[in-house]
């Protein structure tokens, strides 16, 4: 499906850093349905409404295909207070209509459960996810893939002062593919079918009530089903500082070093980073800024991974009433790395250039009616590689 994608697309990157996130208290309290301790926030989306003029990503040459889509998106998040310690619970299913092309239509669903248990100084958390889809896995895999993701983690945090905490963690995930899953010949199930372990150790401090600090070190070992050549360890630190207030969000800035275990394969050791914040700027103007650089798997064996640097930025300004009108924009970079002795372009770069914008209109407090219109443009030094599509329509959001 052509549209703005996240730059972070939790599949396909090798160590996924940690984001700001309010406490159980804090999101529970936004819940719009309370039943004794269990609060509840359903929400459904009818999204993409209007025409996607390039389904599958097809160059300009070979006449891409035009189709009416939309997507329906329900979700629910839970909260079950017990004491001092919480469950929580999110789930979400986006059913994807195509009108002509039927192999396009899916239902994607996500699903994620935590406990946390708090004493005096300690709390645990545990907990699991698992997402069912049929979407692309990222920038570069264009044809929409059948694919599995599961997961359980586990943490355990130290106030060490009163406002320093120092937790350490583990988690195993998997990522399997369907085996009629393929793409430009390649199967990926057998190229990108792996399991994930990390463990890691974490130290906040809270500078104030909505600003911290936090630093982290990770090591990552990923193990490929049907590919062992591709199998790697990986070492990362990352630093940064989160923020709450008129400016929200996480900073995150690092290092790592990558380490494949084919002696064929390069490896990569140099800078990373994640950033996802908001700005309340004069009046009603709202500023988003996104940014990555990061590894990802790539589907080729020759070229098996690629360094992804890149973000985006938008604009939301209140008009009138309400009506507000946002603008966006962001670029990708796909450097990838090719294995020693491969032939041809073994270090081919990729760019992306999305751009978009719309129109919004707040019914009430729990509803908004939008059209959006967006454009993604993809250029490679791989010949027939690179596509252009636009896609236009409406949304409408509600919460009950």
């Amino acid at each position: 499906m052509l549209k703005f994608v996240p730059v972070a697309v939790a599949l396909v990157v090798f160590c996924r850093p940690a984001f700001a996130q309010s406490t159980p208290e804090e999101a529970a309290s936004k819940a719009r349905i309370q039943v004794g301790r269990l609060r509840l926030n359903p929400t459904i989306a009818l999204t993409d409404v209007g025409v996607d003029d390039n389904v599958f990503n097809e160059a300009d040459a070979n006449r891409p295909k035009s189709d009416f889509t939309m997507t329906v998106t329900p979700a629910t998040d839970a909260w079950l207070r017990l004491g001092r310690s919480w469950i929580t619970a999110s789930m979400k299913e986006d059913l994807v209509y195509y009108g002509r092309f039927a192999s396009e239509r899916s239902m994607n669903g996500t699903y994620k459960a935590d406990a946390l248990v708090r004493l005096n100084r300690l709390s645990f958390t545990v907990g699991g996810d698992y997402r069912n889809a049929r979407d692309r896995p990222g920038f570069e895999i264009d044809a929409r893939s059948q694919h599995t993701e599961a997961g359980y983690r586990g943490a355990m945090e130290l106030r060490a002062f009163s406002k320093t905490f120092v937790s350490v963690t583990a988690e195993r995930s998997t990522v399997a593919f369907a085996r009629d899953a393929l793409f430009l010949g390649a199967s990926l199930q057998q190229e990108l079918d792996r399991t994930m372990t990390v463990v890691g150790v974490t130290a906040r401090h809270q500078l104030t009530p909505v600003t911290g600090l936090r630093i982290e070190l990770q090591r990552q070992e990923d193990r490929f089903e049907f590919s062992p050549g591709r199998d790697s360890s990986s070492t990362r630190i990352d630093g940064g500082v989160t923020f709450g207030a008129r400016i929200g969000g996480v900073a995150m800035f690092g290092f790592s070093r990558f380490e494949p275990h084919a002696a064929d394969l390069p490896g990569y050791t140099g800078p990373n980073a994640s950033v996802n914040m908001t700005f309340a700027l004069v009046g009603s103007t709202r500023l988003a800024v996104r940014a990555l650089r990061d590894l990802r798997y790539s589907y080729d064996f020759q070229q098996p991974y690629y360094v992804n640097t890149g973000g985006d930025m938008s604009v939301t300004q209140g008009l009138r009433g309400p009506l507000d009108g946002t603008m966006r924009a962001g670029v990708q970079q796909l450097a990838f790395r090719g294995r020693i002795g491969t032939i041809a372009q073994p270090d081919r770069t990729d760019l992306i250039h999305s751009i978009g914008g719309g129109l919004g209109y707040r019914v009430s407090p729990d509803m908004r009616v939008g059209f959006n219109v967006d454009r993604q443009r993809r250029t490679s030094d791989l010949s027939g590689h690179g596509y252009g599509g636009m896609r236009y329509g409406t949304s409408v959001t509600y919460g009950f």
